[in-house]
């Protein structure tokens, strides 16, 4: 299949877990695509994987100047880039009263700024194409709160509130913004923070009773990034086996 042939894209946190999937799939659909993280290794790999389609390019999304010379790059190399995956993220848990400062700025840097600055990179190359698709990973921390996750929660609503004022702001150049909410996948951003035991725990929790993995996020990746979604902006669409369709008292 070829749904993405002609698109140029750019994914963050693209080198391992959900990031590598959403490469995977971009790539398999006709993209061609940057594969934008700090985690120079498995990007490398990746890249060799997928030959002439993908490389790989070392980039702090907190840092405007990466992102100026990573669409700079992408533009030259493969053309004017039309889609960015704003997927990078990072979690740590800590209690409002108690979270060390290095730890709440380090999510706030990756998670919030870093969308922000990506979208700010290539909104002028999408003006100038009059056309274009964002998809800014969110979290279902980002429709609902989570104790000891003030700080991850925090910037996932963020992102859902910037994307929503960009799909305003866009709309008329036919550039489309939307945000995806994963539920709890089984990736090793995640695994970090309790490996099976935190798996087990939170598939019992998951109405499907499992928890998601990164090939279950990338299709709507997909989707969002291709022409079939071309009057779909400003929407938030939760991946997440069902837990954001229940309230307090749903079990």
């Amino acid at each position: 299949m070829a749904r993405m042939t002609g698109k140029r894209a750019i994914v963050t946190g693209g080198a391992q877990g959900q990031g590598e999937a959403i490469v995977r799939a971009f790539v398999a659909e006709g993209a061609q695509v940057v594969i934008a993280d700090v985690a120079d290794e498995p990007g490398e790999k990746l890249a060799a994987d997928l030959g002439d389609a993908a490389y790989f390019r070392h980039h702090d999304v907190s840092d405007e100047a990466s992102w100026t010379a990573l669409v700079e790059e992408l533009n030259e190399r493969f053309g004017p880039v039309n889609v960015l995956a704003n997927n990078a993220g990072v979690l740590r848990f800590g209690e409002i009263h108690d979270m060390a400062m290095d730890d709440y700025n380090l999510v706030f840097r990756v998670n919030q700024l870093g969308c922000f600055l990506g979208m700010r990179a290539v909104i002028p190359t999408m003006k100038a194409q009059k056309q274009g698709s964002i998809i800014n990973c969110s979290s279902v921390e980002g429709l609902a709160g989570m104790g000891s996750l003030a700080a991850y929660a925090g910037t996932k609503f963020a992102i859902r509130g910037m994307t929503k004022s960009a799909a305003l702001e866009l709309g008329r150049k036919n550039i489309r913004v939307n945000s995806v909410h994963p539920g709890m996948i089984d990736t090793g951003m995640t695994r970090e923070h309790g490996g099976d035991a935190a798996m087990e725990y939170g598939a019992g929790k998951v109405p499907m009773k499992r928890v998601g993995t990164p090939a279950d996020i990338a299709p709507l990746y997909v989707y969002l990034a291709s022409d079939e979604s071309g009057y779909t902006t400003g929407a938030e669409i939760a991946v997440d086996g069902g837990v954001t369709a229940t309230h307090a008292f749903g079990g």
